[in-house]
């Protein structure tokens, strides 16, 4: 299993994924962004992780790699690899398949629950989401559902929360990999993002519950079992 991962900043990591991946064997490699916009070949890789960051899609005048990245992964997507997007991963394959992104109309962080839509029973990830689940968000952008695409949830901020094409490419608007300390790293580096808001919550709610991280690192474990029988 070879797998490529797309970071955007250094305070947004893996997590649980990480974990993950060293139980599988996997040989990961990393092209951090932020240091050095390189992408690999496409016949290095299987899977490509797309991560989390606080900058937009549609950023692209002022950070240079925004737009080799979104080529990037729409090869990656031609080519039949498998993809997972993760809140900005999930809105740069939204826009790498030519969906619009632009501001929801409210931000969206900390702990809420997302719903499956009657799709989503039909989709190769049904056994994942097939409940409300209470989930980890971080995000103030939200994406149209792209051509030929299935929605697979949604909550009560944000109508688009997760989409599958196919069964290689998953993306997902909200975090099930984030750690307690990647939530006070992000708290720290955004702190702009926690102003008052309906789906706002504090660092201090957001890391009240240890038992939540545990839930969602199972639910990613899960996720990523299922691309795993798809992709190999």
């Amino acid at each position: 299993m070879r797998v490529h991962v797309l970071q955007h900043v250094a305070f947004e990591g893996l997590g649980s994924i990480g974990s993950w991946l060293e139980r599988r064997a996997a040989k990961v490699r990393v092209t951090r962004l932020f240091e050095e916009p390189h992408f690999p070949d496409l016949g290095e890789l299987d899977w490509l992780v797309v991560l989390g960051g606080p900058m937009s899609v549609n950023d692209e005048g002022v950070v240079p790699w925004l737009a080799p990245e979104k080529r990037f992964i729409a090869d990656a997507i031609a080519a039949s690899k498998g993809v997972l997007g993760i809140c900005l991963g999930a809105q740069l394959v939204a826009s790498a398949l030519g969906a619009r992104v632009r501001p929801n109309a409210e931000k969206e962080i900390g702990w809420f629950p997302v719903e499956p839509t009657p799709a989503a029973a039909a989709s190769p990830f049904a056994s994942v989401f097939q409940r409300p689940l209470e989930v980890f968000h971080w995000h103030g952008q939200t994406f149209e559902l792209p051509k030929g695409a299935t929605q697979l949830l949604r909550s009560a901020a944000c109508e688009q929360q997760a989409f599958a094409l196919g069964e290689r490419v998953l993306a997902l608007q909200f975090h099930l990999e984030t750690t307690p300390e990647i939530v006070r790293a992000m708290s720290e580096a955004c702190t702009g993002d926690l102003a008052r808001g309906r789906f706002v919550q504090t660092q201090g709610e957001m890391l009240r519950d240890p038992a939540r991280f545990h839930r969602i690192h199972l639910l990613m474990d899960a996720v990523l079992d299922e691309l795993a029988k798809r992709i190999g």
